[in-house]
């Protein structure tokens, strides 16, 4: 396995593992523990997961659309695509994007990753009816219908989410052998160190997208 080691400050300090208080059938195998009544994720399933995804992804690529209705994915779903070659989509997602080839946005992928299976519910149920494989970052309290792999991660705080897409960017690159360095917290891509911070959505930007 590729994934990098010694990530155990990474992996505290984003929040990646702290799920919710409340946890579905299906999400209980990815659980470590209750702290406080907030329910802990596996960090190991976790990873697995993210090497797993990454494989598929890597085999998938440029066909690979990568969705987010909330405002706290935007800037790491961007820098994933900008870095992998896959296809964005931020905010609401339209009807018949992926089973309408009449429509002008049709497109035909061959994965689709959302960042949260209930706010990005219409780009799951349009993939699983177009036969499109879909994985998923999914917390405690999801569920996980028609999903075909389960990244168990916290999908709420921007910069646990910021840390899921940049792991899963490492890791796409590495399977592809385009990484020329890496550390816990960095890694080196065509000449540009990328961190956490590059892929977290900023307060001020969030708040831009509600005034506007």
């Amino acid at each position: 396995m590729s994934m990098i080691e010694n990530i155990d400050k990474l992996i505290l300090s984003t929040g990646i593992r702290i799920g919710t208080n409340v946890k579905t059938k299906y999400m209980e195998q990815f659980i470590a523990k209750a702290n406080e009544g907030v329910y802990m994720l596996d960090m190991s399933k976790t990873l697995e997961r993210i090497d797993a995804a990454a494989s598929f992804i890597s085999r998938s690529l440029p066909k690979v659309v990568v969705c987010s209705t909330k405002d706290n994915a935007k800037t790491a779903v961007f820098k994933f695509c900008e870095l992998t070659g896959a296809t964005p989509m931020i905010g609401r997602f339209m009807p018949g994007t992926l089973t309408n080839p009449f429509l002008s946005m049709y497109i035909e992928p061959e994965v689709v990753l959302v960042s949260d299976p209930q706010a990005d519910l219409q780009a799951v149920i349009e993939a699983t009816n177009a036969g499109v494989p879909v994985i998923a970052i999914a917390n405690t309290d999801n569920f996980a219908s028609n999903v075909d792999l389960i990244i168990p991660a916290n999908n709420r705080g921007r910069r646990a989410i910021a840390a899921v897409y940049w792991l899963l960017t490492l890791e796409v690159l590495s399977k592809k052998g385009l990484i020329e360095q890496r550390q816990f917290d960095t890694f080196i891509y065509k000449g540009s160190i990328y961190k956490v911070d590059d892929f977290e959505t900023k307060l001020e930007e969030e708040g831009a997208e509600e005034q506007g």
